[in-house]
């Protein structure tokens, strides 16, 4: 049947897909045309995972026997400096995943109020001093715009008064303000449900977190469609009549110590996968 890897990115799932054997139609979406351009003959769709039923339907496609997401950002955009999603290297405050449309960090950041930014860091990045960020962002455009990467994570630095062991005090404010430029969580509340009207029975899903924003949406979702209704006490039903969309495969994954060895990258990911019924 056909496979889908949702979230494209460097195509290293979808390579592994195709090695693996089987008479599978491989199909991956990615609104990165960086990552369109360097797919290396696999087939890959130009778009938003958002518009999943629309792509597919666009190229031809029904119904599907698996679908995979890797959330959130891909390697070779947070080592390429000028795509601006990381705080290590001097970039363009870009951030966005589609760089051909869209509002860059650096325009939201020199538009937006005090208080929706420190919303958005406060929600997307889970950010404790995200008030304090906030007001250093605003103070600061007033003498001059952010326009890279390190002025932000300089800034923030100055504005965190205190650090999470192993970790770099921009980490949250990078997460949310991306998460806000590309629209991140709507994207993934939206597909969830596309994902299960096109799933054939026996169908795979599978999806990949890096933080609990995440990870709570996709919880959340596969609790929806794998627990069976309550039904009123006394009705003659078996629990085996009992309708569910979905039925989970094990309990979610989290990397190995020999892969956090070899990709440090892993640490955060976990990995849930639930099956059409």
């Amino acid at each position: 049947g056909v496979i889908v890897d949702a979230t494209f990115g460097g195509g290293g799932h979808a390579r592994a897909l195709a090695s693996a054997g089987g008479d599978h139609r491989i199909v991956g979406i990615d609104r990165d045309p960086e990552a369109r351009a360097n797919a290396g003959g696999l087939e890959v769709l130009d778009g938003d995972f958002g518009d999943f039923d629309e792509l597919l339907d666009d190229a031809g496609i029904g119904a599907i026997s698996g679908a995979l997401f890797d959330l959130g950002i891909s390697s070779h955009q947070v080592d390429e400096a000028r795509r601006g999603f990381s705080y290590h290297a001097e970039g363009p405050l870009d951030m966005r995943m589609d760089i051909g449309s869209g509002t860059t960090a650096a325009e939201w950041l020199g538009n937006a109020s005090e208080r929706e930014i420190r919303d958005v860091l406060r929600t997307y990045g889970e950010e404790r001093f995200a008030g304090r960020i906030a007001h250093a962002i605003v103070t600061a455009r007033q003498e001059a715009p952010l326009m890279t990467t390190l002025q932000l994570a300089r800034l923030v630095e100055k504005a965190v008064p205190r650090r999470e062991k192993g970790k770099h005090p921009a980490t949250r404010t990078f997460q949310a303000i991306r998460i806000r430029i590309n629209h991140e969580l709507e994207q993934l509340e939206s597909v969830l449900g596309q994902v299960i009207d096109v799933l054939a029975q026996g169908g795979r899903l599978v999806i990949i977190s890096f933080h609990s924003l995440e990870d709570r949406i996709v919880k959340r979702f596969l609790r929806k469609y794998s627990t069976p209704p309550k039904l009123p006490r006394g009705v003659p039903v078996m629990a085996q009549e009992e309708v569910t969309l979905l039925r989970l495969v094990g309990k979610s994954i989290v990397p190995s110590a020999k892969e956090l060895a070899s990709n440090p990258r892993a640490r955060s990911s976990r990995l849930r996968v639930a099956e059409r019924v």
